[in-house]
């Protein structure tokens, strides 16, 4: 059976999510990542409420330095939620370029993974 990228990705996904979830505490880091923009949210899987939301829309540079700049803002954000720890999902998209550069703003922001 043959897949597209995007079926093998959602396929991944779906792998991941079985495997972790968001709490109160310690939300869920989901991130998207479009050909042109990247997008995370703080997800609270148990009321299945977003706490916090970030997008590199309107942000200058390279795809990368956006990624880490949106990680610094959803870190920012977290912060002001009171929330200090998450769990990162990747989202099916490998630990790599844009999403690595965003955990690692994150990270520099002062969230815990």
């Amino acid at each position: 059976m043959n897949r597209t990228k995007e079926q093998a990705r959602k396929r991944l996904h779906m792998r991941i999510r079985n495997k972790i979830s968001g709490t109160g505490e310690r939300p869920r880091l989901s991130v998207y990542r479009s050909s042109k923009e990247i997008y995370c949210q703080l997800i609270n899987d148990l009321d299945g409420h977003t706490i916090a939301a970030a997008t590199s829309k309107g942000l200058k540079g390279t795809k990368s330095e956006q990624a880490a700049e949106v990680g610094k803002m959803i870190a920012e954000r977290a912060k002001s939620a009171g929330v200090e720890g998450i769990v990162f999902d990747r989202g099916g998209y490998r630990y790599h370029g844009r999403v690595r550069s965003l955990a690692e703003g994150a990270r520099e922001g002062g969230l815990k993974f």
